[in-house]
């Protein structure tokens, strides 16, 4: 049996091998999240290898999104991207030396005939087990010898192929129930043979690039004993396989886009935090153990290990995934969060180079630190939070209805405003002691007049607590628009 602590520390190698024929899905972000964290946690090496062998269905834009998309999740890799369809020649070789070492064949049959080659047949119980049936081609017997042959592997008849899963423990397969797997095509006129297909591919590069751990989704177990027999036909040792489980929908069947979005890049779009998706998707099938689920990123890679992995699948829950998201908007210190609110402010273009460094950054501090508790998604900042950094901002209608029908609302603002440009002093208290006294000496209640002020100086109805607004809004700002409010009012 081989285990993953049969590893040294240092010598750990994995790999994340997406095909820009699509974007980059959840479930692949999270495999690629696992090969990270355990290359990480065993201060192996991580690699990157584009399956780009489809040229037919390989778009650019979705290799650039699959890129973005693990640059944005943080899963960096140590080497690569390796690109498949530069690496022609060595897969090549690879099934020329099994069919050297007379574990491949060349076969004639047409592919439509190979396709329907098996049946099922009663077995123990009966349960139905399918056989598969050889073709006479790798006897030496072609079928067909005047077409073009495919390079197949010919699997043992009788016995069984047998490895350890990291995950789900000792697999063992039938080998009556494994097809002559095609290794090569059948090539074009010049060419013995044509691409390289997957198995081939996939087996060659891990050999070549020395993988000890393939960590992927559980859909792939049906293609691992396949890939046992074409190691021990190259003379390899297989590495240790862990085949982590699906993640569903809420409904349980398949995550797909009937769900909503599973390309990554869209969590990106929306403004959720990298590390909060990159926590929530490590909980989609793996577990420390208890109950805590708040993990920093470096948590997450102390924790880790293939044991963790559960044999059950995962749910995509996305009112845990933007539970995840506040929490991390509130308890991430303000230094991690800064630079991501900066960052969105440019694409919303309020971003001002003061608010890099000195009393400008202390002030960017202490606003986003205002503003956290009430934010669900980075785009927060710039929408409903606009007034806080820019004079360019709008009422909302609904508010205005709502807490400016008084017909004395125009005059307290008036009065506000000029109660608040006479103090000598700017703090939640002077603020406070202000306000509240004009509502004392107009005879209303002081709600009245805060839900009317919070109207004015932000526009909204819901905002972080006024007197704290004002403080870091500023005395001159506040006055400024608490005026404006009321020549509002006259036109």
């Amino acid at each position: 049996m081989t285990d993953a602590s049969a590893t040294q520390k240092g010598s750990v190698r994995v790999r994340f091998a997406p095909s820009p024929t699509g974007y980059l899905h959840v479930g692949g972000a999270r495999t690629a999240l696992f090969n990270w964290l355990f290359a990480r946690k065993e201060r192996g090496t991580m690699i990157l290898r584009i399956e780009d062998t489809d040229a037919e269905r390989n778009k650019p834009e979705l290799l650039t999104g699959i890129i973005e998309g693990l640059k944005w999740l943080g899963v960096n890799w140590d080497e690569g991207p390796y690109y498949q369809s530069q690496r022609t020649e060595l897969y090549r070789e690879a099934a020329k030396k099994c069919l050297a070492n007379g574990s491949a064949f060349r076969c004639y049959c047409p592919p439509e005939k190979y396709v329907g080659g098996d049946h099922a047949e009663e077995g123990a119980e009966g349960a139905k087990v399918r056989r598969v049936v050889r073709c006479t081609c790798r006897d030496g017997k072609p079928s067909s010898p005047e077409t073009k042959p495919a390079l197949r592997f010919k699997v043992p008849t009788g016995g069984t192929t047998r490895f350890y899963d990291a995950v789900f423990g000792e697999r063992e397969f039938s080998n009556d129930e494994i097809e002559d797997f095609v290794l090569l095509r059948s090539g074009k006129e010049g060419e013995e043979f044509g691409q390289a297909m997957y198995q081939m591919s996939v087996v060659a590069d891990d050999i070549d690039m020395r993988i000890t751990h393939v960590i992927r989704g559980a859909d792939h177990i049906s293609n691992t004993p396949k890939q046992v027999l074409l190691y021990r036909a190259l003379g390899a040792e297989p590495p240790v396989f862990a085949h982590v489980p699906l993640i569903l929908g809420p409904d349980k069947s398949r995550l797909s886009k009937r769900h909503g979005a599973t390309d990554v890049n869209m969590y990106r779009r929306e403004g959720f935090l990298p590390e909060a998706f990159r926590n929530f998707l490590a909980l989609l099938g793996w577990s420390a153990g208890g109950d805590e689920e708040f993990f920093r990123t470096k948590e997450l890679v102390e924790k880790f290990s293939l044991e963790g992995v559960s044999r059950t699948n995962g749910v995509f829950d996305r009112a845990k995934l933007e539970w995840f998201n506040t929490q991390y908007l509130q308890k991430l210190p303000i230094e991690d969060l800064l630079p991501q609110v900066e960052e969105q402010l440019k694409q919303d273009g309020l971003w001002k180079e003061e608010w890099a460094k000195g009393a400008g950054r202390e002030w960017f501090s202490r606003t986003v630190d205002l503003l956290r508790p009430r934010v669900r998604l980075l785009p927060d900042f710039g929408s409903w939070s606009r007034a806080f950094f820019s004079d360019e901002f709008t009422i909302d209608p609904a508010a205005k209805a709502k807490f400016w029908k008084d017909e004395k609302v125009p005059s307290l603002l008036a009065k506000l405003a000029e109660a608040l440009a006479g103090l000598t002093e700017w703090n939640h208290d002077a603020c406070d002691h202000a306000s509240r006294k004009v509502a004392e000496e107009a005879g209303v209640k002081a709600g009245l007049l805060i839900n009317a002020t919070r109207v004015a100086i932000v526009g909204q109805a819901v905002a972080p607590p006024l007197f704290d607004t004002m403080v870091v809004l500023g005395q001159e700002r506040v006055v400024r628009r608490l005026r404006a409010a009321v020549s509002g009012f006259a036109k």
